[in-house]
Order: C-alpha cells, then sequence, then structure tokens
C-alpha cells in the first residue's frame, strides 16, 4: 500500500456514489435508477471501529461492497492507507486484498460446504502470492486458536459447527493476513443473542490483540455503542449524522437519529425525554427529491426542508449533521 503511517487514515471514502439502472418498463420510457448511494464520505482512523446504521434499504451494504471493491463504482473515490482502490483492475486488486479483508452476514451461506475449515479459512492467503505449506498450516493454526477454536477443527467441515463457531472460522479467514481494515456487514446479526455476545467480545479482543480496524455495519443501536468509537447514521443514500459514539447517542441532532434511539428501550427509572415518531411513508431509493431526504418523515419538516437539502454540517465537537433545524433536536432531548 502507499502508506501505513499512523497518521494515514485506514480508510478514507470521498463522495462515493452508486446507482443501479433499473430495466424500462416499455420500449419508449426511459430507465429508472436506485439511488444506493448519493455522496458518502467518511474516514476511519486506525485501530478504532466505525459504525454505520440505518434502516434496511439505506445503502449500508452497498457500501461495504463498494469499500471492498466487490462492485464498480459510478464515481467518488475508496483510498485504504492511502492507497486508491476505485478503478483497479481485478489483477491490481488481489495483492491489495490482504489489506482489508470482510466478514459477512450470514454464517451458513458464506463458508463453502465442500471445503474443509483449513481450505476456508486459508484462501486469501493467496493474495500473499507464494506460501509454503508449514507457513500456510502454522496461520491457518495459529488463527484458529486466536478465535477459540481447536487446531483439529481443520478437517472439519462447515456442517460441523454451530452457527457461532461458523462465524468465528469466518473471522479467523478475515483475520489471516493480518488486514489493517475489516469490513464487517452485519456480523451478528444471525446468531441468537447469548452467541451475538460472544462474537462481539471476540471482535474487541482481537482488535486489540492485531491492531484491526473496524467498519461494522448493523442495524441494531445497541451493537454499535457497545463495539464502536464513532458512528455514522445512513438514510437513502447519504450520511445524515457522524460523532463520536458517546456524543451521538446522548446528544443526537438529527430527527432520524433521535428516533431510532428512542426506539431503543432503555431500563432505569431515570427522566425519560419525549419520544419522537416517524410519519409519512418512505422516499424509495429510486427517486430524488429537492430538499432533505428525509422530509416525507420527519416530524420537524418546514418549508426550508422541502426547498434546500441540508449540509452535513458541525453541531459540535467531531459532530456533523444534516439538519436545518439539528439546534431544535438537540434542545428536545
Amino acid at each position: 500500500m502507499t502508506d501505513c503511517s499512523s497518521h494515514v487514515p485506514v480508510l478514507e471514502v470521498t463522495d462515493l456514489v452508486r446507482h443501479y439502472r433499473l430495466p424500462r418498463e416499455s420500449l419508449f420510457a426511459k430507465p429508472g435508477h436506485v439511488y444506493a448511494l448519493n455522496g458518502v464520505t467518511f474516514q476511519i482512523q486506525r485501530g478504532k471501529s466505525f459504525g454505520i446504521v440505518g434502516e434496511s434499504g439505506c445503502g449500508k451494504s452497498t457500501l461495504a461492497r463498494n469499500v471492498m471493491a466487490l462492485e464498480e463504482t459510478d464515481s467518488g473515490s475508496v483510498k485504504i492507507l492511502g492507497q486508491e482502490v476505485v478503478g483497479l483492475s481485478f489483477d491490481q486488486l488481489r495483492p491489495l486484498r490482504q489489506h482489508f479483508q470482510m466478514i459477512f452476514q450470514d454464517p451458513y451461506g458464506s463458508l463453502d460446504p465442500h471445503h474443509t475449515v483449513g481450505r476456508i479459512v486459508a484462501e486469501p492467503l493467496a493474495a500473499l502470492g507464494a506460501i509454503s505449506n508449514a507457513e500456510r498450516d502454522r496461520r491457518v493454526a495459529e488463527v484458529l486458536e486466536s478465535v477459540g477454536l481447536k487446531t483439529r477443527d481443520v478437517t472439519k467441515y462447515p456442517h460441523e459447527f454451530s452457527g457461532g463457531q461458523r462465524q468465528r472460522i469466518a473471522i479467523a479467514r478475515a483475520l489471516i493476513t493480518h488486514p489493517e481494515l475489516i469490513v464487517a456487514d452485519e456480523p451478528v446479526s444471525a446468531l441468537d443473542v447469548s452467541v451475538q455476545a460472544q462474537v462481539l467480545n471476540l471482535l474487541k479482543d482481537l482488535q486489540v490483540q492485531y491492531g484491526v480496524t473496524y467498519m461494522f455495519i448493523s442495524h441494531d443501536l445497541a451493537v454499535v455503542e457497545y463495539l464502536c468509537d464513532e458512528v455514522a447514521v445512513m438514510y437513502l443514500g447519504e450520511i445524515v449524522e457522524k460523532g463520536l459514539t458517546e456524543n451521538l447517542f446522548t446528544n443526537p441532532a438529527h430527527p432520524y437519529t433521535r428516533i431510532l434511539l428512542d426506539a431503543v428501550p432503555k431500563p432505569g427509572s431515570g427522566k425519560r425525554r419525549e419520544r419522537i415518531k416517524l410519519k409519512g411513508n418512505v422516499t424509495g431509493q429510486t427517486e430524488r427529491r429537492v430538499g432533505c431526504s428525509f422530509q416525507d418523515r420527519c416530524p420537524m419538516v418546514q418549508d426550508l426542508c422541502r426547498s434546500e437539502k441540508p449540509p452535513l454540517k458541525e453541531v459540535g465537537p467531531d459532530h456533523l449533521a444534516a439538519c436545518h433545524f439539528s439546534d431544535k433536536v438537540s434542545a428536545a432531548g
């Protein structure tokens, strides 16, 4: 990679755009588009965990695929350790993939049932070029032990493991090249709650052990609050709020963030703020609107919201929000 020094962000995404063309409804009709990503920008510093949250359909998984260079990007930039990955060919990307790996959502579908655990975990080592069998076996054994599995598990097949154990195998596969960045797309959503806690604790421990940086995608705010140092809230392909986790969770500055947080049950008998609720219908990803993307559902909408798009602006230290009336949202808390 270009630069591994500590001051260079591990991941730097700038104005990322991804639109999917839809089939024509008729011969003479203009083709529609799914506006999945509409100018997403953020950075992740070394050794940090950055959470991406939002409802289904907000563009989280599309963002993950574009960061991982698993599909073409319409415009924008994705730099990993200073190296631009957008536009690179398969052959150019292959040696770089040792620096960024992915953990997928489904621990059942992401592992080839016809391959042994040893072969599955060793697969990313191909990006390192020629490697001896002894070195491969050493690395596989080391990484399996680090995720709490046995070295003798290398000869077993995925169907012989529970869901939580399968996700540990997936984590081992992502770790084996000692990547600087791991993109985790809903890695615990398919697991039982008790198993979720085990996997999250494992991810935290591995971050300390390997110094890995996480881009963590989830719809579960409690999971993100536990694991992540910083959070970005997405709505219809845009980041509408971003900040340090503690600041954003205690003092949200966008109505959508407030609504997401208010929907999470909070234990305790302390003073509760007044809840605000969603209104209207979702504006689909196939439409582009003048003004704020959240206008149809916002309980605080005003004429300005319908005519002028709010910029993602600073509302506090390391805290950005795309709302014309972010001060009122904060005051309402």
